[in-house]
């Protein structure tokens, strides 16, 4: 449905269960009516300034990428069919792109991905990576909101040095 939006040594990528509707009909993360997502990484302190629906490679300019735990479908996690989850597509994109931290927009793709039928909010361990599990940032999960706990994944990936590669000119 979407894009990855991933390079090698990023300080994060931001994983989501799978594209919303409105997010697959514009072609754009997190683009449905009501998601918090693009307002909330600036709150949170995750990028220096605002970001809004679009703006997925200015993102990757800040050191946070991409990706969605089931590609080719699309809407809410209760229409998403359990074979459309993907962990070991995911696995492999990570050994890719070998980022200093993860995180997972909800509780639903972490489940998935860590096979644990109870996840909790905050940081764990995976294989030696970092990994958060923050609240879903979509208006259907408003009743899970916690923004502090996005503000806690801000000061972590602060502290993550970043800076884009230079390109030669010639």
């Amino acid at each position: 449905m979407l894009p990855d939006f991933a390079a090698p040594g990023l300080r994060t990528i931001i994983c989501g269960t799978a594209a919303g509707r409105r997010s697959a009909e514009l072609g754009r993360y997190y683009a449905g009516p009501g998601n918090k997502f693009w307002p909330v990484l600036f709150r949170a302190g995750l990028v220096p300034e605002p970001l809004a629906v679009g703006d997925e490679a200015r993102l990757l300019g800040f050191g946070i990428g991409l990706t969605d735990l089931a590609k080719g479908v699309s809407g809410g996690d209760a229409q998403i069919p359990v074979q459309a989850y993907d962990p070991a597509r995911l696995r492999a994109f990570l050994a890719q792109h070998r980022p200093y931290s993860f995180a997972f927009n909800g509780k639903n793709a972490a489940r998935r991905f860590l096979g644990a039928p109870r996840v909790g909010f905050g940081p764990i361990e995976h294989d030696g990576l970092p990994v958060w599990i923050l609240p879903s940032t979509s208006g259907a999960a408003n009743g899970a909101w916690d923004e502090g706990i996005w503000r806690a994944f801000g000061t972590f990936l602060r502290e993550i040095p970043f800076s884009l590669p230079k390109i030669p000119r010639g």
